[in-house]
């Protein structure tokens, strides 16, 4: 083998006598170069936005989600969350009501979704990190504070300074018959004060969402044992999630599902993923397209060296062998040009994850200054794989029919 690779450097690097070979290898080189440079920055722009989004979910979201198998709600005694509290890498656990509620303020009406929460809340989620305004400060479940979105804030016109200001919640009684002459009185009515607003970045939390205490909550909704929508748990960073999970659904005989970060908003990151691969697809067609490069210039050479083919097989070579040397060529054009992308790509890429050269327009109104980017061991690997299997397939063909054409 050691002896084929040699003849197959001398072939590759030696002067050709027709210069147009040099060029048409010189071209493959750089097509498989810039193709595999571009797939893995694509790569990397993709783990970028995964990662930008997973921290603002992370925000208000637990590590793990407790809710349910069948029905709105479940029981969730002190005994059950005590011995959650108990398994090895959970630190905190919050309990949450939440129901859909109408939210009226100074003639302004917009649905929320209601959700009531313990005390323990912000020490399970880092809802404290994305206060936009105000002071979250619901820790007394005797006061009727609430923490509103900010979009929501702002289409109702509520300021979080406004304490002398009620907003109204109004909820549909879970029980009872609904008397038609007097329909007010179907709904339960809340009046709470805004004491401050969050930001998630996120429509579907900063529109949606109003805060509340648990007691508040389960007043509105007419819940008086202990009823929750869910259960948020805070684990350690060194936690075996999984184990985590499977022991809380033994407490439960199963009877409840624990849904991770990813889990929780599976349809965004898998459409994520999708979009991800799908563009990786793209630029690996193009590589295929330029790894045709390579059949052009390897038959060109072959056909170069069609005399030293015959010299090879005096000097005793099988055709097996010299089918190796044109072989470990084409791989060559290929490593050479994959690497070197490799290198090209993951500089341009550690530029941008360090300094944001790429700069969005007008970037102060965005909540970044730059392109998210994310280098990954994983999609280093996975480009030069993909782009070597491409190369030598795209030299397999050629090199065998040519060779047996001057054998």
């Amino acid at each position: 083998m050691n002896l084929e690779f040699h003849i197959a450097k001398r072939y590759l690097f030696a002067k050709k006598s027709q210069n147009v070979i040099n060029i048409i290898s010189m071209i493959s080189s750089l097509g498989i170069m810039v193709g595999t440079a571009a797939l893995l920055i694509v790569m990397s722009v993709f783990n970028g936005l995964h990662g930008f989004v997973s921290s603002l979910f992370g925000t208000f979201d637990p590590h793990l989600k407790v809710e349910a198998v069948e029905g709105k709600v479940f029981a969730a005694d002190s005994c059950f969350i005590a011995s959650i509290s108990q398994i090895n890498g959970v630190e905190s656990v919050t309990r949450v009501l939440e129901d859909n509620a109408l939210v009226v303020y100074n003639k302004r009406q917009m649905p929320a979704m209601v959700m009531g929460v313990d005390s323990v809340y912000n020490k399970v989620t880092d809802i404290d990190s994305i206060i936009f305004e105000g002071q979250y400060i619901l820790f007394d479940p005797s006061e009727n504070y609430c923490v509103t979105g900010l979009m929501l804030a702002e289409q109702l016109g509520c300021r979080a300074s406004a304490y002398s200001s009620y907003i109204t919640l109004y909820a549909p009684k879970r029980t009872g018959n609904i008397n038609m002459a007097m329909p007010e009185k179907s709904f339960v009515q809340r009046s709470v004060v805004a004491c401050a607003s969050f930001a998630v970045n996120q429509v579907e939390y900063d529109q949606k969402y109003i805060i509340v205490t648990l007691d508040e909550a389960r007043r509105l909704f007419c819940y008086n044992g202990e009823e929750v929508s869910s259960l948020g748990i805070r684990v350690r960073e060194d936690a075996n999630i999984e184990e985590i999970k499977e022991k809380i659904k033994e407490l439960s005989d199963n009877e409840v599902e624990v849904l991770d970060r990813w889990e929780q908003h599976k349809s965004f990151f898998r459409m994520m993923e999708v979009e991800k691969l799908m563009a990786s697809l793209i630029l690996v067609f193009i590589i295929i397209i330029a790894a045709f490069n390579i059949i052009g210039s390897l038959s060109m050479l072959i056909f170069e060296k069609k005399e030293s083919i015959s010299i090879l097989k005096a000097m005793g070579a099988t055709r097996e062998m010299t089918t190796r040397i044109f072989l470990i060529e084409g791989c060559m054009l290929s490593v050479g040009g994959a690497l070197i992308g490799l290198f090209l790509g993951a500089v341009l890429v550690l530029l941008q994850q360090n300094y944001g050269i790429i700069r969005f327009a007008n970037a102060d109104e965005y909540i970044l200054n730059a392109y998210p980017v994310a280098l990954q061991a994983g999609d280093l690997l996975l480009s030069f794989v993909v782009v070597v299997v491409v190369g030598v397939l795209a030299a397999i063909y050629p090199v065998r029919t040519a060779v047996r054409k001057y054998w």
